[in-house]
């Protein structure tokens, strides 16, 4: 099935009359809004129907977008494009991207939790429904977001009747998986009946009825029963007297939890909350210790959270990962705030991430690379909180940070979001501080991928007079890499030739495997390709390889196979070429880099014809331009790139026939990529 929809975390209990309801909806109506209460279950309710609806109604799948923790509305066009895996590189706006995207699609996509982003999401929905006539759009919130012809239902919580009712079996469920000799008890008639009890108590509200569930650890049913009579009295907030009372009892049930938590535990609770997403134990000892709280007991008092369904945890291989419901994360930041701790365990999440991705800058170019992309991948909400958070109260140290992140920028595919957060530090440190350097220089990559030439070019500029001073060969190499790579893209390969033969780079002797270098020898490598002098390119692009093989990289390497495929292909190699070229895929899926991986397929596409096989050929230059599309701009617009793939498409027509060819090409453009 093609999408994203995450795996269900916990058992889907009832619901089957609102699921019946919701798939004849997004039949009917192209914008269906769930509301309700927090904790009542949207969020769980829409992902079983976009499964659902997924698989019968759109072809071109469902693709889920968790909001929750995006707090900047100015990112809500990135976050949305980035779950669609699209990339970044056309220079028009993501808004008009998304909209080209799904407008040759039948595609449902979910926005879940928008209540914190309705004036964005409204806008966003609203361009993209008029644009798209396949889209539905399936949206949880809080409230309705207030679109022309939104379908609005309200998710109610599950009934309460006897002890077959879906809230009873929800409740059991839960209290079974944190205690299994409970079996007993629930087949007791009488303690059956309790439990009815404290599920209409409870209102029938699911996040509430697995946190009471989940207390059967140590308490009896009796005892929850009777502490629910007493606490809905003593806990009741008399700020939500003017509420509807299903957000008091939610409310309520989360406060008499947290009175049955321990003082640690509560604390715990506390200074989580300025998580926006995952994270993970180290960054919850580095975060939440101190006082009575030593890092060496954090790790015990998060597992007794997860015990009582405070925080779910989630393991994916050897990696473990924690995460609290908006709801709960709500009710820790107002203990928060009752502690006078916010500013200090936000200052203490900011400086975190900041020293990750230092280590991270520090350590991508080497075998630790791969684990350092699905690291910051998994922390990209954390990052941008992080980012957020010291632009207001250490911008030199967000410039740092934000530049130590060109990677991520860069080669991760975040280029809107890098710009943005790049731009507002720059602007905010003077231009004489050190960190401005790495700043502008990472500026100039994301612009570079934008198509944005002009700016990459002046960026590179920029950086070269600023290395002109410095003792540090690979600044200076950095910033000829930024300069040769913008006039090359153009079609200057003379220019970025000599801006980065040997001689430039031989100003880095006794580090021949710094970052600086090993651009500038990929730049070199290619304008070798470019102006003809295969032979040349493939020595050049054959040292670079067995270097990145050296060091353990996966990222330029991949170019380096991609220049030989081209030099191959230009000396009359076309079998060399295509295995050089696979090469190059391989490395580019293990980092999900769609540019890369639309440029191997176009060079794939042209040794395949260049051996003959029309068909194959032409199904690949589908599939690549079905990549480029993803992407942004075709072949950036590269002369270069341009001719190498018409040339593919001359032979794989000359071998098939037009009619052929287009059949094949239609074919493999149908494919409806998806990274990995």
């Amino acid at each position: 099935m093609l999408g994203n929809l995450p795996p269900e975390t916990a058992s889907f209990v009832g619901r089957d009359e609102e699921l019946g309801l919701l798939k004849a909806l997004l039949r009917e109506s192209r914008l269906v809004t769930l509301t309700g209460v927090g904790g009542v279950g949207k969020s769980r309710l829409a992902l079983r129907a976009a499964r659902a609806a997924a698989r019968t109604d759109h072809p071109d799948g469902a693709w889920w977008i968790e909001l929750s923790p995006l707090r900047d509305p100015a990112l809500l066009s990135a976050t949305v494009a980035h779950a669609l895996g699209l990339g970044e590189l056309s220079g028009r706006s993501l808004d008009e991207s998304l909209c080209e995207w799904c407008a040759e699609r039948d595609v449902l996509l979910v926005l879940d939790t928008c209540e914190h982003l309705v004036e964005s999401c409204r806008h966003l929905v609203g361009e993209l429904l008029q644009a798209a006539p396949g889209l539905t759009v399936l949206v949880t919130s809080r409230q309705p977001l207030g679109c022309y012809g939104e379908t609005v239902r309200e998710v109610r919580p599950l009934p309460v009747g006897d002890a077959d009712s879906d809230a009873v079996v929800l409740f059991r469920e839960r209290a079974l998986a944190a205690t299994p000799q409970l079996a007993a008890a629930f087949a007791d008639p009488g303690r059956a009946a309790t439990a009815v009890e404290v599920c209409r108590r409870l209102d029938g509200l699911p996040l509430a009825l697995e946190l009471a569930g989940a207390r059967l650890d140590l308490l009896t049913l009796e005892q929850v029963a009777a502490r629910l009579e007493t606490r809905f009295e003593v806990l009741a907030d008399p700020r939500a007297a003017g509420r509807p009372p299903r957000h008091r009892t939610l409310r309520t049930a989360i406060g008499w939890s947290h009175e049955l938590c321990e003082p640690l535990e509560r604390l715990l609770w506390a200074r989580l909350s300025v998580f926006a997403g995952d994270f993970d134990l180290a960054a919850a000892r580095a975060v939440c210790a101190g006082g009575p709280l030593p890092a060496a007991r954090v790790e015990r008092v998060l597992a007794g959270l997860a015990g009582k369904s405070v925080v779910r945890r989630t393991v994916e291989g050897a990696r473990e990962r924690y995460r609290m419901l908006d709801t709960i994360r709500e009710y820790g930041r107002q203990w928060l705030g009752e502690l006078g701790e916010e500013a200090v365990v936000a200052d203490r999440h900011a400086h975190w991430y900041a020293a990750l991705a230092r280590q991270a800058d520090a350590g991508w170019l080497g075998p630790e690379q791969l684990d350092w992309y699905r690291r910051t991948s998994a922390d990209h909400m954390e990052l941008r909180t992080a980012l957020e958070h010291l632009l207001g109260s250490d911008p030199r140290t967000a410039l740092e940070m934000a530049g130590n992140l060109w990677f991520f920028w860069f080669c991760c595919g975040h280029l809107s979001e890098g710009r943005g957060f790049l731009e507002r530090a720059l602007a905010a440190v003077p231009a004489d501080d050190p960190a401005h350097r790495q700043g502008v220089w990472a500026l100039g990559l994301t612009a570079l991928l934008q198509g944005d030439l002009t700016t990459s070019l002046a960026r590179g500029e920029q950086c070269v007079r600023a290395a002109e001073g410095s003792a540090d060969p690979e600044t200076r190499l950095r910033a000829t890499y930024l300069v040769g790579v913008s006039v090359l893209m153009p079609g200057d390969a003379v220019r970025a030739l000599a801006l980065t033969d040997g001689r430039a780079r031989s100003a880095h002797a006794g580090r021949p495997y710094g970052l600086g270098r090993l651009l500038c020898q990929l730049v070199a490598a290619y304008a070798l390709s470019d102006q003809g002098r295969y032979e040349e390119a493939t020595a050049e692009a054959a040292e670079l390889r067995d270097a990145c093989a050296a060091i353990g990289d996966y990222w330029l390497r991949a170019y380096a196979d991609y220049v030989l495929a081209v030099a191959a292909l230009g000396l009359g190699r076309p079998g060399e070429a295509a295995r050089h070229v696979r090469a190059m895929l391989s490395g580019k899926r293990l980092l999900h880099d769609s540019f890369g991986i639309a440029l191997g397929l176009d060079l794939l596409g042209a040794a395949v014809a260049a051996q003959g096989d029309g068909e194959l050929a032409a199904r690949l230059l589908g599939t690549g331009h079905a990549w480029w599309r993803t992407v942004g701009r075709p072949q950036m617009g590269s002369p270069s790139l341009l001719a190498l793939r018409d040339a593919g498409e001359r032979q794989a027509r000359a071998a098939i026939g037009d009619e052929a060819y287009e059949k094949a090409f239609h074919g493999g453009a149908e494919s409806r990529p998806q990274v990995g």
